[in-house]
């Protein structure tokens, strides 16, 4: 008793809490207020460019606000905004872009996880081996890699069609995915993996019943890679793809160089950003789902 009363009136311990205006703290806040503006500003000069008429621009002030806001530009990129001989905007290439990302994604993400299972619970002859050439294919530059796919894709058939820039998309996408399964599949407790094989469950009944309910984090963060990835690809869409079939990004790049008419800068400010909405959408829907899956799948293995 008489030791607690000591302890008691000697008063607090331990160190004494830091300032919040301290040294330390003035420079981190400040290169964090830098490297934000380093972001802002370009988006804030789109954002205002987009909603300004052209002769507003032409004055000059390109971070001041619109005087009088307009959603033309927005109407015109999206609708009709010329890419060479079309004049129908980024629609088309928006709907291009749609029909190549479901499946893609789809089929990039079932096949990985799959192979990131199989290759955790499921080991097989020769399997380090095959996840050694998968991950070495995650580094292998894909301009080394164009001639051989068009010759492929010409000789099954695919080459200038939207199968074709799926197959592309869906081959590319599964060696890092196939890494963030198999790493993420790793820290699930073996012991679910033997219980479940004791009762009788089979390869897929393991993975719809057991593995797929765990894995929510990870398959977020696998759509967020792969939507991100397929539709900002630029140089798949131009080489392997025809002007009818372009995604969004090619028809993006065609609207702001175009040679033309006068230069609309509203116009192109606006189709660059209707061109980034889709991945930044699904980014901010999910994206404490993504950094938990990150950092699960990126601690072991």
């Amino acid at each position: 008793m008489v030791d607690r009363t000591v302890d008691a009136m000697s008063g607090p311990r331990g160190k004494k809490p830091k300032k919040a205006l301290s040294g330390r703290n003035i420079m981190i806040y400040g290169i964090l207020l830098m490297v934000s503006l380093y972001y802002i500003l370009p988006l804030w000069v789109m954002v205002m460019t987009s909603l300004k008429g052209m002769p507003e621009i032409r004055m000059g002030n390109i971070f001041a606000p619109p005087v009088e806001i307009t959603f033309e530009p927005w109407v015109k990129a999206w609708s009709s905004a010329c890419t060479g001989l079309n004049c129908d905007g980024l629609s088309r290439g928006f709907w291009n872009s749609v029909q190549i990302l479901i499946p893609s994604v789809f089929l990039s993400i079932a096949i990985a996880s799959v192979n990131g299972y199989a290759l955790v619970n499921w080991k097989f002859k020769g399997s380090e081996l095959f996840f050694t050439i998968l991950i070495f294919g995650s580094f292998i530059p894909y301009q080394i890699m164009l001639y051989p796919i068009v010759i492929m894709l010409r000789e099954l058939g695919l080459y200038g069609k939207l199968g074709g820039l799926v197959l592309v998309h869906s081959v590319f996408g599964m060696p890092i995915l196939t890494l963030l399964f198999r790493n993420y599949f790793t820290s699930v407790p073996e012991e679910l993996f033997k219980a479940a094989r004791v009762d009788g469950a089979g390869f897929w009944g393991i993975y719809f019943r057991i593995m797929l309910p765990m894995s929510l984090p990870i398959f977020v963060v696998a759509v967020i890679l792969q939507v991100t990835g397929i539709w900002n690809d630029f140089l798949f869409g131009v080489v392997f793809t025809k002007p009818s079939i372009y995604p969004m990004t090619v028809q993006l790049n065609n609207i702001v160089n175009s040679v033309q008419g006068v230069k609309e800068y509203n116009v192109n400010m606006a189709a660059t950003m209707l061109t980034g909405l889709v991945p930044l959408v699904i980014y901010f829907i999910s994206g404490k789902l993504f950094v938990r899956g990150i950092a699960a799948g990126a601690v072991k293995g």
